[in-house]
Order: C-alpha cells, then sequence, then structure tokens
C-alpha cells in the first residue's frame, strides 16, 4: 500500500475485489480477449501482486463505463 500525504494512493485489495466483481462469471481468457490485455496481467492484479497502468485503468474504465475514480477506489459508481 502506498500512501502520501493525502493517505492512500491505491489499495489492491480493493482493486482486486472490486476487479472480481465486475468481471462476475466471465471467463478470465474472455475477458482479456475482449479487452486486449494479457491473462497473466490481470491474474497479477486479481493476485495483488502488480497494480494497473494508466493505459490499462483507461481501457478497464472505457470497458465498465465507468470513471478510474471508481476503479482505484476515490469515489463511488
Amino acid at each position: 500500500m502506498n500512501k502520501n500525504k493525502y493517505g492512500e494512493i491505491f489499495n489492491k485489495d480493493e482493486f482486486a475485489l472490486l476487479l472480481r466483481g465486475l468481471i462476475e462469471n466471465n471467463n478470465i481468457l474472455i475477458f482479456s480477449e475482449a479487452i486486449g490485455i494479457p491473462q497473466r496481467t490481470i491474474y497479477s492484479w486479481i493476485n495483488k501482486t502488480r497494480i494497473p497502468t494508466i493505459e490499462n485503468l483507461i481501457i478497464l474504465a472505457k470497458h465498465f463505463d465507468c470513471s478510474i475514480d471508481y476503479l482505484i477506489g476515490l469515489k463511488d459508481y
């Protein structure tokens, strides 16, 4: 967990939980093909070993029709 003077910047636990919920019952392979992001990358987010790049956050926000702020836990949907 990274912090600065404003508090938490990115919470991997919350992001992983949110992403799992957004993907729901979709197969990770099908989801990764639909958005053009490798399966291993998506699994690394779900397993909390990596955080998404800004480019990948943009792809996710467009796919799920939500804001990046929502994806990273700064705002409610």
